[in-house]
């Protein structure tokens, strides 16, 4: 409960994007997606490096709470934390409570500008809905960080040596996004990834903007690595980041990339 000072926002399916590709699928756009709206209730100033509640309500074009939402790579919501300049990232889940109402608590690294994004499946939808809503966080502002691409696209993680590779990086066409994953000390190829939240990996892109959000899933494979194969499109030409979630021997990583789309 938020018994004083709260704040309420609202979205309505504010970020419109290609479909993650649920189900190990692909589509250029959204199908069948039920329309929703979002009310958004946090503490007033809310304060970086302190425990945060939020509150999630989810209606339907009428105003009335959603009660049901299909369960998806083990979650009835997936929740994605970027700051405005997309160094910092995470992927949480906030808890269904009922009556459309899901609640989570966090917390921030520095003050500034965030972008929350909500994922979610009413029931009965065939792709998930999205919402989101940018959050200011009082406190010491970290110092932006430019995004960079990145010239050579391997990068050791968590003792993990992982490189990624594209059939090509073309907007409004099918990329086949390639993570192949060694040992970094051994450069051995690892072959026992575990699946992370129902999936061999989970990807996240956002444009440079923050304006543009893909959620992607791997595509059927055989073994469990060293590579993972995920299939999307990006939207708009320009620089991307792109995150790859694994999990090897029961610890999860995260793997950050800066990419550059072309026409």
């Amino acid at each position: 409960m938020f018994l004083i000072n709260t704040l309420l926002l609202s979205g309505c399916n504010s970020l419109k994007v290609p479909k993650s590709s649920m189900d190990h699928t692909m589509s250029a756009t959204p199908t069948d997606v039920i329309p929703t709206k979002s009310e958004w209730t946090i503490t007033n100033h809310p304060n970086a490096n302190e425990e945060i509640p939020f509150s999630i309500l989810i209606k339907d074009k009428s105003g009335k709470p959603i009660q049901t939402f299909e369960t998806i790579h083990e979650k009835k919501m997936h929740l994605f934390i970027v700051s405005k300049d997309l160094s910092y990232f995470s992927h949480i889940h906030p808890k269904y409570k009922g009556n459309g109402e899901f609640d989570f608590t966090t917390s921030f690294p520095a003050g500034g500008d965030y972008k929350l994004i909500s994922e979610f499946t009413p029931k009965g939808g065939g792709d998930p809905s999205v919402e989101s809503q940018w959050v200011h966080i009082d406190g010491e502002t970290a110092e932006g960080i430019p995004l960079v691409l990145d010239q050579k696209l391997t990068k050791v993680v968590n003792g993990k040596k992982v490189t990624l590779s594209f059939d090509h990086i073309m907007a409004g066409m099918t990329v086949h996004m390639n993570f192949t994953i060694r040992d970094a000390a051994s450069n051995q190829p690892i072959k026992n990834l575990q699946p992370y939240l129902g999936a061999m990996g989970h990807a996240v892109a956002m444009s440079g903007d923050a304006e543009k959000y893909l959620h992607i899933h791997p595509m059927a494979t055989e073994g469990n690595g060293p590579k993972v194969t995920f299939m999307t499109v990006f939207p708009k030409k320009g620089i991307y980041k792109v995150w790859g979630q694994f999990q090897h021997e029961g610890q999860v990583f995260t793997v950050p990339f800066v990419i550059n789309v072309e026409n």
